[in-house]
């Protein structure tokens, strides 16, 4: 199943890795390396996913979650933090906070793109707007 997915990342090695993974496994991809960007991408383009580090210039990742989730149409795209928070209570922050999904980085790349699959796997078809 081929997805569109948007990556929002700063760490340009991470955005250039996720997006070769993503784009080997047959995904189109669009990249943002700052939040505010990311949400422009997000609110006038359609995604079946979204994946977002949590610490980015403009909006952070929680920003945008927010502000996707309280859009009706963005309430059923996935969207997964992909971030080095990797302390004790992170993931139930991400959680709590509306994303769908935690990956830490270092990301594996062995199953990286499994993990991935799996959120969309669960989506509901159609994507947001």
């Amino acid at each position: 199943m081929s997805a569109r997915i948007l990556i929002i990342d700063d760490d340009l090695p991470s955005l250039a890795l996720v997006e070769y993974l993503l784009q080997s496994a047959g995904h189109a991809t669009t990249t943002a390396d700052d939040g505010e960007r990311g949400m422009r991408e997000a609110l006038t383009q359609r995604f079946d996913l979204i994946i977002s580090d949590l610490h980015l210039p403009g909006l952070t990742g929680y920003e945008i979650v927010a502000r996707l989730r309280a859009t009706p149409e963005w309430r059923r795209v996935p969207v997964v933090a992909v971030t080095a928070s990797s302390m004790v209570g992170d993931r139930e922050s991400v959680l709590a906070a509306g994303f769908d999904g935690y990956i830490s980085k270092p990301i594996e790349p062995e199953n990286f793109v499994i993990e991935v699959q799996r959120y969309l796997e669960t989506a509901p078809a159609g994507g947001g707007s």
